[in-house]
């Protein structure tokens, strides 16, 4: 889990991947990948397999939710506008990170001690335009003196921690290194024992709009789409219930969101295939959201997509949770799908 680790503790908000890029740059060179880039920052490695007739894109994103200072008050406070969905309601008294050029600092997003709350704010929600984050300055000049400026990113702060069932993972931005580690890990198992030119890495700007995922497709052109993410663990209480989607279930396989309906013979394909391998699966239903796929399915004439995930609790938050068995069995079924994307079998998707 040294990979994940490292993946998830380093900052990468939307448009400031370049640490995780960074990282994934390493990664794919040392499986023997050559590198590609859009023009927005997302990374691919390309790889040739025993025949290149079908090019296979495989991408996780590398942008988490984050946020920007957006104001510098006199006494030295931060404001801060969201990058990606946050619910209000989850910030108040959090640590984070401000990354500047030159160093980090800590902050936490301020909040009144309960002796002082009127009646009336104990029951209120604040605004994200309503809060600050203090950093410990003491006027705007000194916070400028140290290097903050209007625009730098903020990134929450959690460690990476494998908790004591040795299969739960607990860690910031696992929406969405989960899905880099898998891009990752899967290039690796896969070695040159498939019939295709694989490209795997990351996308950029995921969390605001999947703007990378506009871009990315042009660099490669690809014939066939597997998209890596996270999904919504509904295990918790008060929550779906027993047939909804949990940690340790198996990865998720897609079958509708809000910007995408997947190609139901590629659907079908991997389906059988975990079946075949005796892989437990569960299948995703979600009416809110969606994921890179929702526009890499639209480069061009249209490219057969999926999107195979693992579920994740807490996501849009400082910390989440996921099952490292289901990232294991998420690798094993995206090298199982791969190997079988010959040019017959990838020519079906739009015939059949």
């Amino acid at each position: 889990m040294d990979l994940l680790k490292k993946l998830t503790e380093t900052p990468g908000a939307p448009g400031f991947e370049k640490h995780v890029r960074n990282i994934m740059e390493e990664e794919l060179t040392s499986h023997g990948a050559e590198i590609v880039y859009d023009g927005l920052g997302s990374i691919f490695g390309g790889k040739e397999g025993k025949d290149n007739k079908v090019k296979v894109m495989i991408a996780g994103h590398m942008d988490e939710v984050a946020f920007m200072v957006s104001e510098i008050t006199k006494g030295g406070y931060l404001r801060f506008s969201p990058l990606g969905g946050w619910w209000d309601q989850v910030l108040l008294s959090q640590r984070v990170q401000i990354v500047t050029e030159k160093r980090t600092f800590t902050g936490v997003i301020g909040s009144k001690p309960p002796h002082i709350l009127q009646p009336e704010e104990r029951s209120k929600v604040y605004p994200i335009r309503e809060m600050f984050i203090d950093i410990g300055a003491k006027s705007k000049e000194q916070v400028k003196e140290w290097g903050i400026h209007q625009g730098d990113p903020i990134i929450p702060i959690c460690p990476f921690e494998m908790l004591p069932d040795e299969d739960t993972i607990l860690a910031k931005a696992l929406d969405n290194r989960a899905g880099c580690y898998l891009a990752l890990q899967s290039l690796k198992d896969l070695g040159e024992d498939h019939p295709n030119m694989v490209f795997a890495g990351a996308t950029v700007q995921e969390e605001v709009g999947l703007r990378g995922a506009g871009t990315s497709p042009y660099m490669i052109d690809p014939d066939v789409a597997i998209v890596l993410d996270v999904g919504i663990a509904e295990d918790g209480p008060g929550m779906g219930g027993e047939d909804k989607p949990k940690l340790g279930g198996g990865p998720l396989v897609s079958f509708l969101d809000a910007s995408m309906i997947p190609n139901i013979p590629f659907r079908n394909l991997v389906i059988q295939t975990a079946e075949e391998h005796n892989i437990s699966y569960q299948t995703e239903i979600m009416t809110g959201g969606g994921t890179d796929a929702g526009k890499i399915h639209l480069y061009k004439q249209g490219v057969p997509t999926i999107v195979i995930s693992v579920a994740a609790r807490y996501i849009h938050s400082h910390v989440s949770m996921v099952s490292k068995r289901d990232l294991e069995d998420a690798t094993k079924l995206i090298v199982e799908v791969v190997r079988k994307l010959d040019e017959r079998t990838v020519r079906t998707f739009s015939t059949e």
